[in-house]
């Protein structure tokens, strides 16, 4: 796959980075067959087959997958700046409103007829992305038309009152957004589990326990998680900062800590990410 859009069709593994994470790129999550509990920022999503997620990418989100069951998704990340001309041109930049301001929704299909229509084109999408390998000159341009297609149906499916609002929520589901929100909210200071179960008026091991069971994060992984979230965005729409002002913002106690873990988490260093970012962006706009 390019660097501006990977497409999978109906996987069933498990991926390594099935662990918390966030990314740059938007996301549509297609959810076809299993169980899956989805956390993304502060709400958790019981799936149904039919369900599609819409994430701008940035907002913390895990897949919680009950051991020993079938998980069968369609997933695609696209690069906005990749699309956004020509969506230009078209006068299609509406179609990515919902990434921009919601940043994250659920569209319940029920498998309907759009839905189906949809899946066949996630498979197009994925056959051409493949085909660049063998030569396929036009591939990008049929990835382009491609996932307009996509962004036009996503954006019906939206309009026809199927974004759904939080339901009434169970009484753990409740109680692991509000760590989770707490969290989102506080990260950047100093927090043991201790003084998040203090704050909320919880016990320390209902915590532990109530978000692990229903988001598939320890507490101090999410913990983590949000910081490095935040490092990433700062990494690179701050470019003049130092690495070490942005460790400390965003609730690191030292520069040799948290450059250990953005290199286990990421995969090259800071220094090395901010420097892919920033030159990613400038061919995207040059």
């Amino acid at each position: 796959m390019n660097e501006y859009l990977s497409v999978f069709y109906r996987v069933s593994e498990r991926w390594p980075q099935m662990d918390y994470h966030s990314h740059q790129e938007y996301e549509i999550y297609f959810f076809h067959s299993g169980s899956c509990r989805y956390l993304i920022h502060n709400q958790i999503y019981d799936l149904e087959p039919g369900d599609i997620l819409l994430m701008d990418g940035m907002a913390l989100h895990k897949a919680n997958i009950p051991n020993n069951c079938e998980y069968v998704r369609s997933v695609l990340h696209f690069s906005p700046h990749w699309i956004k001309g020509v969506l230009n041109e078209l006068g299609g930049m509406y179609l990515l409103n919902v990434f921009d301001t919601l940043h994250h929704c659920l569209i319940r299909t029920k498998e309907n007829d759009e839905s189906k229509g949809l899946e066949k084109l996630f498979l197009q999408l994925e056959e051409v992305s493949r085909s660049q390998y063998l030569g396929n000159k036009h591939a990008e341009t049929e990835q382009k038309i491609l996932l307009l297609q996509i962004l036009v149906i996503v954006n019906r499916l939206g309009q026809l009152d199927s974004i759904q609002p939080p339901s009434n929520k169970v009484e753990k589901t409740y109680h692991a957004e509000k760590i989770a929100t707490y969290i989102q909210k506080n990260y950047m200071s100093k927090l043991t589990i201790d003084s998040i179960a203090k704050t909320l008026s919880l016990s320390k091991s209902y915590v532990s326990h109530v978000f692990k069971e229903m988001t598939g994060f320890t507490v101090m992984e999410y913990v983590m998680g949000c910081r490095l979230t935040q490092v990433k965005y700062l990494l690179e729409m701050e470019p003049d900062k130092s690495l070490k002002d942005i460790a400390f913002e965003c609730g690191f106690e030292s520069v040799s800590h948290f450059s250990r873990y953005f290199k286990e988490k990421v995969g090259v260093t800071a220094k090395e990410f901010r420097q892919k970012r920033l030159k990613l962006y400038s061919e995207e706009n040059g």
